[in-house]
């Protein structure tokens, strides 16, 4: 009994915790980390919740997201993170995850190879038979609101005893993740009210500005957040200001291009590309993105403010706007010809240098009006070339070191 007290303390101390973060699926991610944390689990995965549209019929189902196995993590070399496969599934009970959805109950199974023959979920042992893991115990917990809407659920996976072996979990095992669930779905739903007013923004952009969608903002929210967690491995940043800064890049990172809601119909959806006088008109988004934020409320509001005025500057000080002052548009630095001095260099900020890359690898990838989608072959060629002249080239060899995680990001985000 006391053992439970303490596990009860450090959940009540976690919600505070993970009240902090502001970003969905970062959110998600960490609960997830930390669900495994209070029953001992080696691994686990979160199934979201979606609407999906089949044969004109909007349907839920639960798609497979963020798995965590410490054991095959271990085998992996530092920064490196575990690449997996998208899917989803339906909401029905023959799988363990759809009963639990199906259910709304928690569902432990203490050995995932001996299911008795009358339970109506089966297990799906593909994952195992091709990395040699094996699951031996599961306990999944479905995470309902207060006016009882399934966001989605939670399994964790082999509860790991003192000498390391894989036992099944516990009573107090369910009893300590059903408070946990309470607290998580709480900050789960401030996170997806964020996401919302986020995506709302967003689709106002998208009004005036068809290239400005949803998905593309995910990607390039997606691929920052990768880029900066192998340069903060890389460079050794401590665990609390990886994780602050990581949650306010992938929120802020979203409104880079916010600004274009200023931007005159007849240049932001003009079918053909710009004029150099038009092109000038255009460059004017990242002073205006930046004005939407210079009543600074939180340090959100500062990178993203940061990022929209400053990611489509180049490192070698030729991008722009340069210099400018976001709220009177007048240069604060010029040079002999009387126009704005670029930022170079480390002069852009950081979360700018990142944004830049991420912008740029998603735009080229993307079919627009006046162009096709580049091959992957030529992006990445294109990509490496600029590092140095357009690029933080630290930036571009960290962004082809998570390639792969890139891709998945990218899979992630499809445009309806």
């Amino acid at each position: 009994m006391a053992e439970r007290k303490i596990d009860l303390k450090s959940i009540i101390k976690l919600d505070s915790e993970i009240n902090k973060i502001q970003d969905l699926d970062l959110l998600l991610e960490r609960i997830l980390l930390e669900a495994r944390k209070v029953v001992s689990a080696d691994a686990g995965s979160i199934y979201v919740r979606q609407a999906v549209e089949e044969n004109g019929v909007i349907v839920d189902r639960l798609q497979f997201r963020y798995p965590q196995n410490d054991t095959i993590q271990k085998t992996m070399p530092p920064g490196q993170k575990m690449i997996y496969s998208i899917f989803s599934m339906p909401i029905n009970e023959k799988s363990i995850a759809g009963y639990c959805a199906c259910t709304e109950k928690m569902v432990n199974v203490p050995d995932m190879y001996n299911i008795p023959a009358d339970a109506p979920y089966s297990f799906n042992s593909t994952f195992d038979m091709i990395t040699g893991y094996k699951t031996v115990s599961s306990l999944t917990f479905p995470l309902i609101t207060a006016d009882n809407r399934l966001l989605g659920v939670i399994q964790v996976l082999n509860k790991i005893d003192e000498q390391g072996k894989f036992i099944p979990f516990t009573q107090d095992d369910e009893f300590l993740l059903a408070h946990f669930a309470v607290n998580a779905t709480i900050a789960l739903e401030r996170a997806y009210v964020t996401r919302a007013m986020i995506l709302r923004m967003i689709k106002m952009a998208e009004l005036r500005d068809p290239k400005e969608t949803g998905a593309h903002v995910n990607r390039v929210a997606g691929y920052a957040v990768e880029i900066y967690d192998r340069w903060a491995a890389n460079h050794k940043i401590s665990q609390k200001e990886h994780e602050s800064f990581r949650d306010m890049l992938k929120i802020s990172s979203m409104l880079h291009d916010v600004g274009k809601v200023a931007i005159s119909d007849t240049i932001l959806k003009k079918p053909a590309r710009f004029t150099p006088e038009e092109f000038q008109v255009m460059q004017h988004h990242t002073l205006y993105g930046a004005g939407l934020f210079e009543d600074l409320q939180s340090p959100i509001d500062l990178l993203a403010k940061d990022i929209a005025l400053t990611h489509h500057e180049n490192w070698d000080g030729s991008g722009y706007p340069g210099y400018v002052n976001p709220v009177n548009h007048v240069p604060d630095q010029t040079d002999e010809a009387g126009k704005p001095v670029g930022r170079k260099g480390e002069e852009i900020p950081f979360a700018g240098r990142i944004v830049a890359i991420a912008d740029v690898f998603d735009a080229l990838c993307s079919k627009r009006v006046y162009k096709e989608a580049w091959s992957e072959e030529e992006v990445l060629t294109e990509i490496r070339q600029l590092a140095g002249t357009k690029f933080d080239p630290e930036l571009v060899d960290i962004f082809f070191d998570i390639l792969p995680n890139i891709k998945q990001t990218q899979s992630l985000y499809p445009e309806p």
